[in-house]
């Protein structure tokens, strides 16, 4: 019994007509190459040198663009055909439905529509348009013309579909038979990527009797080679059986490329395992896609029969596959990144708001309550140090690298968890679920070519970005060693199955640890609560101890700000507006591409700074306080820390302000370590005498290389702040001067530029008032010109 015939009512020359129409009378501005910036309409209207011609024919100028030699991609946007058409339940749903016949149908239009080259593009012949002269030649020449180029030899470009964007991107699972044929768009992150390889699609031979060219389409991943000439005014006349030599040169390739993505972890069901899809990718699409990349991608699902011995092992089963048509990076690279006039509108706002490091900050998972200078530090490992390439070729990296160590419960893996989906390429691992092959590289079995194949681990994944691994004192040692080079060096080197090769690990380490007891044990001394060596320590710019200590103010604020998070699902109002997630990922690709400089009179503050820091390391280690170990990768790292500040402000040099900061960062790394008593004798370090002494430093500025203005009564009575510390720093103790009324004329700081330092400093405006308000009880400082300006008073 034979099956029933289906008759389709669609004409395809009908059809042909219609593709004809849209692509020669349909305007629209393009989004090629040349249209990298979004830019408004209003924009493009009011620039004077806006080529209007990319208002119109969108199609026909990259027809010519393709005859011309200078484009091999043309991109069919779905968007256009229903725009042009008004409609999707006509020309765009048959496309979806049915994209590989339109995909043909389109390519006979365009080679129909094909301009003629408008410049010289000789110097650009390759083989094939050699044999196709030699042909013409000869058919002019000759009686009998022979013709029978196919199609796929003639054309220099690759014609792609772009979904709609209103097409929702569904799960590898939610595939089904019943899309096969159709343009699907799937979400997934790339998992493996294969070389680059020429995949065969039109097969050339020549005759080594007759001379001819006979060419044969390949349509399959296996074919039988033609044998005999096919030329029926020669050989086939004569009765000759020439036979066939294949000429590689005159051979049509496209570089091939297979590509396999897995579902997302919020993908996946409960108790299942995530499901994977083969990717195949040919032309210009190839090399879009790197291991660890979150993709949109749309294609057409096809079936392929297992060839080989697979086909005797699969029996009747028959594998699947996407050809992709466009890809979609959902985060993208720093240096990938489009900055609309919009963007660049919320990025100027940001670099002139006085408190954007405090405001950048907070925007770090504002779900999770405090940890400020935590937050400080995550940013500034998200903006990074400059690396630097000296001339023998040597690298000092400026990746930074962060390890929090604390106690159970201070949200440590969250902060890990939402770093790495912040930062455009972001890996999470733990120490437990990750060997050391894991994370370095592994030698496989490729199965496409049967070849030993290094794959990449997670620190290869997070090449350029940042690499999270929790747990990170659960590792073995031995696992843990395999990192030791990734820190320093940045690379990874490998000598194993005869491979022998050094991978790019250009990435920064952000660990998270318990210390060796679950809980931070005081009676033990920290180098023991911290179970880390000294070789692994040192490499970690900043190493955070958060302790959990229970205090009455700190533990309502918390269990308030927690209750506030679970019945309204968002953090209660903070001081400082949070700046979302793609603003801050904007500003700080802009941020990134600044390379700011050390001076030299900030270099020799740096010198007299890490000299003090070994001083003060090696006297706790004496009394048995020390927990980290002070080397010069410690200077390095104040280097790094001092650049990443200085990048925040798109400077291009870096000044004592960003020194000091970097320095309180590592000195509040081991506050946590300080009982209360310890912090109260040390009131030198209370946030007033640190905003007083910013104006200190503003005062002595201001006056530049002038004399210093003294008064005899100053030498009576020095101040003291209201922490107990001794406010003289700036008092000239030379008795030679008399009081006169140019000694009483002393030096005014404006208000707002003291509030911008300040708040430039992390500290908050408040905290400013109480500073101004406790110094004028004490007749330090008073407020004068309306209170828009601050004066050190003295007596007189």
């Amino acid at each position: 019994m034979s099956l029933p015939v289906v008759t389709i009512n669609v004409s395809y020359e009908s059809e042909k007509e219609r593709i004809t129409e849209f692509l020669t009378k349909f305007e629209g501005r393009e989004k090629g190459k040349d249209a990298d910036v979004t830019r408004s309409f209003a924009d493009m209207a009011m620039d004077d040198n806006a080529d209007v011609s990319t208002m119109r024919l969108k199609y026909m100028k990259q027809l010519q663009r393709i005859a011309n030699r200078e484009q091999d991609m043309l991109v069919v946007d779905l968007e256009d055909v229903w725009e042009y058409e008004k409609t999707v339940g006509e020309l765009v749903s048959r496309i979806q439905n049915n994209t590989r016949r339109y995909v043909d149908l389109f390519s006979e239009v365009v080679d129909a529509l094909m301009p003629v080259p408008t410049k010289d593009i000789s110097d650009q012949d390759e083989v094939i348009d050699v044999i196709l002269h030699q042909r013409r030649e000869r058919n002019e020449q000759t009686e009998g013309a022979q013709e029978g180029f196919p199609n796929h030899l003639l054309r220099r470009y690759n014609l792609y579909f772009r979904p709609l964007r209103s097409d929702i991107a569904m799960a590898v699972r939610e595939v089904r038979g019943a899309h096969l044929g159709r343009l699907i768009t799937v979400r997934g992150i790339v998992t493996r990527v294969s070389e680059v390889k020429p995949l065969l699609l039109v097969n050339a031979y020549t005759c080594d009797v007759c001379g001819s060219e006979t060419f044969q389409d390949i349509s399959s991943k296996q074919f039988t080679p033609i044998l005999d000439c096919q030329n029926e005014n020669e050989c086939k006349k004569n009765g000759i059986h020439g036979s066939l030599h294949m000429q590689t040169r005159a051979c049509r390739f496209v570089p091939f490329q297979e590509v396999k993505i897995q579902e997302m972890a919020d993908q996946v069901p409960v108790g299942h395992i995530p499901r994977s899809m083969t990717i195949q990718v040919q032309g210009p699409l190839t090399r879009m896609m790197n291991p660890g990349d979150v993709v949109h991608l749309g294609g057409i699902f096809l079936p392929i029969p297992y060839t080989g011995y697979q086909a005797v092992r699969a029996g009747l089963l028959t594998d699947t596959y996407l050809e992709a048509h466009h890809i979609h990076q959902l985060k993208k690279q720093y240096d990938d990144m489009e900055i609309t006039p919009d963007m660049q509108r919320e990025i100027d706002t940001l670099q002139n708001d006085p408190a954007l490091y405090s405001k950048l900050a907070s925007s770090i998972a504002p779900e999770i309550y405090g940890h400020e200078d935590v937050k400080k530090a995550l940013l500034l490992l998200l903006v990074g140090g400059v690396t630097k390439t000296m001339g023998d070729g040597m690298k000092i990296r400026g990746d930074i690298n962060i390890c929090l160590m604390g106690d159970p419960g201070v949200a440590k893996s969250q902060l890990l968890k939402y770093i790495s989906k912040v930062a455009p390429r972001g890996v999470y691992t733990t120490g437990k679920g990750s060997s050391g092959v894991g994370l370095t590289a592994a030698v496989m079995r490729d199965p496409v070519t049967d070849e030993m194949v290094l794959e990449g681990g997670a620190l290869v994944l997070a090449d350029n970005g940042i690499c999270c691994i929790d747990e990170f004192d659960k590792m073995e040692e031995a696992d843990r060693t395999a990192i030791h080079e990734v820190m320093e060096q940045q690379t990874i080197s490998i000598s194993k199955a005869g491979i022998s090769t050094t991978l790019n690990a250009r990435t920064s380490i952000l660990a998270a640890a318990n210390p060796l007891y679950g809980r931070y044990n005081p009676k033990v001394s920290p180098v023991e609560n911290i179970n880390l060596p000294a070789a692994l320590l040192s490499r970690f710019d900043l190493l955070f101890l958060i302790l959990d200590k229970p205090t009455r103010d700190d533990d309502e604020r918390l269990a308030h700000h927690v209750t506030h998070v679970h019945m309204y699902n968002t953090h209660p109002e903070l001081e400082h507006e949070p700046v979302d997630p793609v603003t801050m990922r904007h500003y700080i690709a802009l941020a990134r591409s600044h390379r700011p400089v050390v001076p030299p009179e900030v270099s020799s503050y740096v010198v007299d700074s890490y000299v003090r820091l070994r001083k003060l390391s090696k006297d706790e280690e004496e009394q048995k306080k020390s927990h980290t170990y002070t080397s010069a990768r410690t200077l390095l790292g104040v280097l790094r820390l001092s650049q990443a500040l200085a990048r925040l402000r798109f400077s291009s040099e870096v000044t004592h302000f960003e020194v000091d900061e970097a320095l309180r960062l590592m000195e509040c790394s081991k506050e946590s370590l300080l009982d209360e008593s310890e912090k109260d004798r040390d009131p030198d370090q209370s946030s007033q005498s640190k905003i007083y002494r910013i104006m200190k430093e503003m005062a002595k500025g201001g006056r530049g290389a002038g004399k210093k203005r003294t008064t005899s009564g100053l030498r009576k009575r020095l101040g003291k702040g209201p922490g107990g510390e001794r406010d003289d720093s700036d008092v000239d103790m030379d008795d030679g001067d008399a009081p006169s009324d140019r000694d009483t004329d002393l030096e005014e700081i404006p208000i707002i530029r003291i509030r911008e330092r300040v708040l430039a400093s992390g500290f908050t405006e408040a905290q400013l008032n109480d500073t101004i308000a406790a110094y004028e009880d004490l007749d330090l400082v008073a407020r004068v010109a309306n209170g828009t300006r601050i004066r050190f008073v003295t007596d007189s």
